[in-house]
């Protein structure tokens, strides 16, 4: 999917010295030489909620960085069961280079513009960017770290603790992103709906539901329909997540 037609994203976001997500993406540490490298290969594409990015096997054509939108990373098995193994959220990287292949389906969970470019051209360009291959290999371990983060979540965390992780993991990534924070707190929108934040945290949607109700009657969130929420104090919803810190 990733190698189809280009549906070109708005004229505001076409140069780097303007995208949303220019100071933490993959080009974050590139200086002028190297941003000018990677608008030789770059293009941008648009997928609706629900469209396939990608598969699982596919040829690795193209590799991208979440521009806006989110979209989740699952693993199907033959019996049909699928877990979703990792969010895709504005400014991460989809793809590593020096591989052939897709390692799992990627699907936009929202509308999602990504950046794109070319694997091997891509790859071939590295050499004359080094500021991108260290920003690659930051991207890259700190991936690892947040899939050993979530081994622990869904093999040890309480279904109260599991919610308040997710809430403070979309929290944190939404001021990054310059979400609206106000006197009241932190608002944020949440990228699933119930029912996939079901499947990602190992829950069924009954207790999801359960969870948030509670966590509103401690006062630890506010609710603005099913998808807005609102985060007061990071500091009490911090202690609901289980790590000890």
């Amino acid at each position: 999917m990733l190698d189809d037609d280009v549906k070109s994203l708005s004229k505001t976001h076409q140069r780097c010295s303007s995208c949303p997500v220019r100071h933490r993406a993959v080009c974050s540490k590139a200086n002028a030489d190297e941003l000018a490298l990677l608008d030789t290969v770059k293009f941008y594409k648009t997928y609706q909620p629900g469209q396939t990015i990608a598969l699982r096997g596919d040829a690795l054509e193209v590799l991208a960085s979440v521009v806006t939108g989110t979209a989740t990373l699952s693993q199907s098995m033959e019996d049909g069961r699928t877990q979703i193994v990792g969010l895709l959220l504005p400014s991460d990287f989809i793809g590593r280079p020096g591989r052939d292949t897709v390692a799992h389906d990627v699907t936009a969970v929202t509308e999602v513009t990504l950046c794109c470019f070319r694997r091997i051209p891509f790859e071939n360009l590295m050499v004359d960017m080094p500021h991108v291959s260290v920003r690659l290999l930051e991207m890259t371990l700190d991936d690892l770290d947040a899939a050993r983060d979530w081994m622990l979540l869904l093999g040890r965390k309480t279904a109260r603790e599991k919610i308040a992780s997710f809430l403070l993991l979309i929290a944190n990534r939404s001021v990054m992103a310059g979400s609206d924070v106000t006197t009241q707190g932190i608002r944020i929108e949440l990228p699933l709906s119930r029912e996939t934040m079901a499947t990602y945290l190992g829950l069924t949607i009954e207790t999801v539901s359960r969870q948030f109700t509670a966590l509103r009657k401690d006062g630890l969130i506010s609710l603005d329909g099913t998808r807005t929420v609102v985060v007061p104090n990071f500091t009490a919803l911090s202690a609901e997540v289980g790590d000890g810190e």
